[in-house]
């Protein structure tokens, strides 16, 4: 239009200029004109005939791709019957005319599929006919996608399965064992582990290499991981039996890691897993990947009795060393301390003043038993023990960065007197323990001595002071007192848990003054401690053979000392191989007390429901639930792994 009216403008111009020129601008124009005209015609001609032509492409393009694109595609009406289906998807049903059909009727599993679908989900995968497939269902449309992924999923497999697994084999009692055995002796029990270990790594696939005589190295792909964790570490089962048949019975511990693709990082956690192994007692596996839940195997046995007392020695020595760079000692022992925890408590204050330097125990008087109260008025004759005795709050006053804290008769910082005079010194913590070694341990302790095979952190103790210097003044009487007290009570009067190292701790405690009269004055319950044990022994039950439990009411609160004695209680009745006690506690939690006579782990149920202790003796506290819930948790845990237990054999 612009154009037309500018050369009807430049024509009526021209003719009033020159008539002639108007002529021949107008034929010019006229001509032109034509000429555009004509070229717009064919050229929208020719647009018209392109835009069809890629019209029909798109259409015939999208037509080819429903048919021919390897993405399944399913169309149902609102009533769940099949409309159309792509070939892509009609290959998984084969020759069936599915048209016109109820979904559910051609396949339920599908139907299911699709009825369920969540688009919350991310990236759902499922299996149906042999095949994975991820799933995108836009129901309104009434349109199924599945897209068969099969081939990913196997590669992403066969990277999991074949990712690198370290692990630490050790001979747990290797060096005792051999000291009594003639060469020829040794040479055949090695060449027997050896052959037994190279037959299991064999049969699942794995490289295993004698790094030392008794210290193995594993290296395995995940999915030997996996075989070997079904059949539950049998090896573990395998020598112990073997060995102990001729007789010299050696234990195996592990440590194995995975989920990393750094190899130094493997290596360094089968260590701390060996480490955590060997410090609950060894006879065990520990699997564990760097942030993950570690998986307990075998520890079936009671720890065995050292014979030699070399580490004690060591282990006294480096304590001496530690205190010596130290400005002050504290030691703690756990929340609500028994005799063994203040006991201990009370043997390290005597060793760091036999090597000069002060010891400051730190107990909360609000949280005692009434044995411990008896033991406190004792120590009122013994005025440089009671200056020595601080709260918690004045301990952490008195920190400084070169102070030592020892935690006794317990390794959880969460179960300490104490919590935060560990984290004021996380970095210089010595732990002396003789429960099982847990998840939950101190990151970075300076010294740790755990044996699991002790009766008592007093019995490690009471070794100590063997190699003490003899200019300090020793042990007097009423720490040697508490001390075979401690010792007394753990061992339930020396008929459980007790080796001949027990024995011998106990004679030296005696030699050095322990009055056995004094003894029963600390352990003498006060009247209301006696009718509640015997009220909670008369709620006794018996939920499974040889398995007995005490479930306390929900609205009385028991002392956690008692409830425990009413459990060492059931174990003296005919039948009883295992007890339970289920109460609340004073801070309302609900406390659960287990003791067995070593035939029945108790250990691992306990540490089942987030607690611990020994094989023969254990517990765990439970909050938010009442003591019924608590009960039918325990009944469930109990029956889990006596399943698991049946599926091993």
């Amino acid at each position: 239009m612009f154009i037309a009216i500018l050369v009807i403008y430049s024509v009526v111009v021209s003719f009033l200029y020159n008539f002639a020129m108007g002529v021949t601008i107008s034929i010019i124009s006229v001509v032109g004109l034509i000429y555009t005209i004509t070229a717009m015609n064919v050229m929208g001609s020719e647009t018209n005939r392109y835009i069809n032509d890629l019209s029909y492409r798109i259409h015939r393009g999208e037509q080819e791709a429903l048919l021919e694109m390897p993405l399944g595609m399913l169309v149902y009406d609102d009533d769940q019957r099949i409309e159309w289906v792509n070939p892509a998807l009609q290959q998984y049903f084969g020759q069936e005319n599915i048209l016109g059909k109820p979904l559910v009727e051609v396949d339920e599993q599908l139907a299911g599929v699709i009825a369920n679908f969540d688009p919350e989900e991310e990236d759902p995968v499922i299996n149906w006919r042999d095949h994975r497939f991820s799933v995108l269902v836009q129901k309104a449309y009434n349109t199924a996608y599945l897209l068969d992924i099969t081939k990913y999923v196997e590669i992403q497999e066969q990277y999991e399965d074949e990712r690198i697994v370290v692990g630490q084999v050790f001979l747990d009692n290797y060096d005792e064992i051999t000291q009594s055995l003639t060469d020829q002796e040794i040479s055949n029990l090695s060449n027997y582990v050896t052959n037994e270990l190279a037959t299991w790594s064999q049969k699942f696939g794995m490289y295993l290499k004698q790094v030392d005589d008794d210290h193995f190295f594993l290296l395995a792909y995940a999915k030997s991981l996996d075989a070997i964790e079904a059949d539950k570490f049998s090896v573990l089962d395998s020598v112990r039996e073997s060995t102990s048949k001729q007789n010299f019975p050696l234990t195996l511990s592990m440590g194995i890691s995975y989920g990393d693709d750094d190899l130094n990082h493997l290596a360094d956690q089968a260590q701390t897993n060996l480490d955590l192994a060997l410090g609950r007692g060894g006879d065990q596996v520990v699997v564990k990947s760097l942030d993950g839940q570690a998986r307990f195997y075998g520890g079936k046995t009671n720890p065995m009795e050292k014979r030699t007392r070399v580490r004690a020695r060591m282990i006294s020595q480096a304590l001496n060393e530690l205190m010596k760079e130290s400005d002050q000692v504290f030691v703690q022992g756990h929340t609500r301390p028994d005799m063994d925890s203040l006991g201990a408590c009370l043997g390290i204050r005597r060793i760091a003043e036999m090597n000069g330097q002060t010891c400051w125990i730190v107990l909360d008087k609000e949280q005692m038993h009434s044995d411990i109260q008896r033991l406190l008025e004792a120590i009122q004759e013994y005025p440089e023990i009671e200056d020595a005795i601080i709260t918690p709050e004045e301990a952490l006053e008195k920190a400084t960065d070169t102070s030592l804290l020892i935690m006794v008769d317990h390794s959880k910082p969460s179960i300490s007197i104490s919590e935060a005079l560990y984290e004021r010194l996380s970095d210089r913590t010595v732990i002396i323990d003789h429960h099982r070694r847990g998840e939950e341990f101190p990151e970075n302790p300076m010294l740790v001595y755990i044996e699991p095979y002790a009766s008592s952190t007093c019995e490690l103790i009471t070794e100590m002071f063997e190699y003490q210097p003899h200019e300090g003044e020793p042990i007097n009487k009423l720490e040697a007192t508490a001390m075979l007290t401690g010792i007394f009570i753990d061992t339930h009067s020396f008929a459980m848990r007790t080796g001949t190292r027990t024995f011998d701790a106990a004679s030296y405690l005696r030699s050095a003054g322990a009055d056995s009269i004094e003894m029963q004055s600390f352990m003498k319950e006060n009247i209301d401690s006696y009718m509640a044990r015997n009220h909670l022994i008369s709620l006794v039950d018996f939920f499974k053979p040889k398995m007995a439990l005490i479930v306390g009411e929900d609205n009385v609160e028991y002392d956690s000392v008692t409830a425990a004695q009413a459990c060492d209680s059931l174990l003296s009745m005919s039948g009883v191989d295992a007890g339970f006690i289920i109460t609340r506690r004073p801070d309302n939690l609900i406390g659960i007390s287990a003791r067995s006579t070593g035939a029945i782990n108790v250990q691992i149920i306990m540490e089942a429901m987030g607690g611990g202790g020994h094989l023969s003796s254990g517990a765990t506290q439970l909050a938010d639930l009442s003591v019924e819930e608590a009960r039918d948790m325990l009944l469930e845990t109990i029956t889990d792994i006596e399943h698991n237990n049946n599926s091993e054999d």
